[in-house]
């Protein structure tokens, strides 16, 4: 449910232009959104002045491409560590608390079982190691913080890759998609309303993980979009990720266990699968 008044009131959303921020948006629209060209979160004076006491300030910015930071690791550090330290000192500054997400890249992706917040990190890509430093940055900088991990998110809009598989299936006979690679596909629109419960819970745990139920690989969701479209699923065919070699390796295993989610007595994320039901039939409109 979208918060209250006062609290969509209180909300800052950094990273506004991105999936997670215009969600976050839609459920509280008198946030305060400030996308990339409107602050730059690694400018200290500039994330001070914004922020006022009692803010609650929900850290959506990031560097997000996976492959172009293992060449950039420069801006991959500056977007996923830097802006998060900066935002984290404003905070602790200012008097107001600071949600920041973060993903499941910084665990190696070896596990057979669900991650919990407290495994033992291990990124294997620039992408990772920056955002678990800016992870590190945050809980030196704003003890009272909340860490939220997610993966797999997407609006079924854009260039995601739901809103992909729905233009390829227009464009090719058949697609290939990976079957090893493993994570837990989460709606933009669910952890959004997520985050906002948050928001309301100071007493929530420091780290916790926030995704769809469930778990599947790139391929069952990819079969899953065309089934939810109206077309043949048999049309998506298997294949491996050494037939799609990338420049930064992609988890084999990136399921998050919801557990310390729902022991913190907040709303569970519903199934993958109804999610994404949800998301195409609202980007079909």
């Amino acid at each position: 449910m979208p918060p209250g008044t006062e609290l969509s009131d209180r909300l800052v959303v950094t990273g506004a232009g991105g999936q997670v921020g215009r969600e976050l948006l839609r459920l509280a629209p008198t946030a305060r959104a400030y996308t990339r060209s409107r602050l730059d979160i690694t400018d200290p004076a500039a994330v001070e002045s914004v922020l006022r006491p009692g803010d609650i300030v929900v850290n959506c910015a990031a560097y997000t491409a996976v492959d172009g930071a293992e060449s950039d690791p420069d801006a991959a550090f500056a977007g996923n560590a830097t802006g998060p330290a900066v935002l984290a000192s404003a905070c602790t500054g200012a008097g107001a608390r600071l949600i920041h997400l973060s993903t499941d890249y910084v665990f190696p992706g070896t596990a057979i079982t669900p991650y919990e917040p407290g495994d033992p990190t291990g990124p294997a890509t620039v992408y990772g190691r920056s955002k678990l430093a800016g992870e590190r940055a945050v809980r030196e900088n704003c003890p009272d913080s909340h860490i939220v991990r997610t993966a797999w998110v997407y609006r079924g809009a854009g260039s995601d890759f739901v809103a992909t598989m729905r233009r390829l299936e227009q464009e090719r006979d058949t697609v290939n998609v990976v079957t090893d690679q493993v994570g837990s596909p989460t709606y933009a629109a669910d952890l959004a309303a997520g985050l906002l419960e948050l928001a309301g819970r100071p007493e929530a745990p420091t780290v916790l993980h926030a995704t769809n139920s469930g778990r599947a690989s790139w391929f069952e969701v990819a079969r899953a979009v065309f089934a939810g479209i109206g077309a043949d699923p048999d049309r998506v065919r298997p294949c491996t990720s050494a037939e799609f070699p990338r420049p930064a390796p992609r988890p084999a295993f990136s399921v998050l266990s919801g557990t310390a989610w729902r022991g913190a007595g907040l709303t569970p994320l519903r199934p993958w699968e109804s999610a994404l039901t949800e998301a195409l039939t609202r980007t079909a409109r």
